[in-house]
């Protein structure tokens, strides 16, 4: 992975890098080939080199990276089924997961994404910003927007996401990143990504 040279973002990456350092069982995403992700039948052709993470989200998602977790992430969410959850549960008895319907609505995904992340990422604040429906890997879906901080950090991050509920599962793609440079510098490949996906 390489970094262009920007001084006070370089600084900022390398701290976040120290932070979390990328998990050695990562893997190189080649571009231009059809691929399946998360263990489902969601396919998606990057067109781009992308690095896909070895610690998975949860058991129906999977995380790709192209300068660090840290500072921009991909996650698929592939056919989770009715009553299952999108990360693995952290206290089930005293804060457990909200679970997918297969009766939602795609616009109660955003929702879902957002009470999921306040309980198994520790969100301080997060705002969903912008819901409008959207064609997602042929079928109707939902695109939002959404920003938010986590509790251990001050640093201000931008997200958006595609989702739709095919044959009653939830297939769902996230993209996100520091809302400083590293947002807008991925988010066309992160895009084309997401305007691949088949199921």
């Amino acid at each position: 992975m390489t970094l262009r040279r920007f001084p006070s973002i370089a600084l900022a990456a390398a701290a976040l890098a120290l932070a979390a350092p990328v998990h050695a069982a990562n893997t190189l995403i080649p571009a231009g080939q059809r691929i399946a992700v998360a263990g489902s039948v969601l396919t998606v052709q990057p067109d781009a080199e992308w690095n896909r993470l070895g610690v998975r989200p949860g058991r129906y998602a999977e995380r790709w990276t192209r300068d660090g977790d840290q500072l921009d992430a991909l996650t698929f969410y592939g056919g989770i089924a009715d009553g299952k959850t999108l990360f693995r549960e952290v206290n089930r008895k005293e804060r457990p997961l909200p679970r997918v319907a297969a009766t939602m609505l795609v616009t109660d995904i955003p929702i879902l994404l957002e009470n999921s992340y306040r309980v198994a990422r520790g969100i301080a604040a997060m705002t969903i910003e912008r819901v409008e429906p959207a064609r997602f890997a042929g079928s109707d879906g939902v695109h939002f927007t959404y920003s938010y901080i986590r509790l251990d950090e001050s640093l201000h991050r931008r997200g958006e996401a595609f989702g739709a509920i095919i044959r009653g599962r939830l297939y769902l793609i996230t993209y996100e990143a520091p809302a400083l440079y590293y947002y807008e510098r991925s988010a066309p490949t992160a895009r084309r990504v997401v305007d691949s996906a088949r199921v």
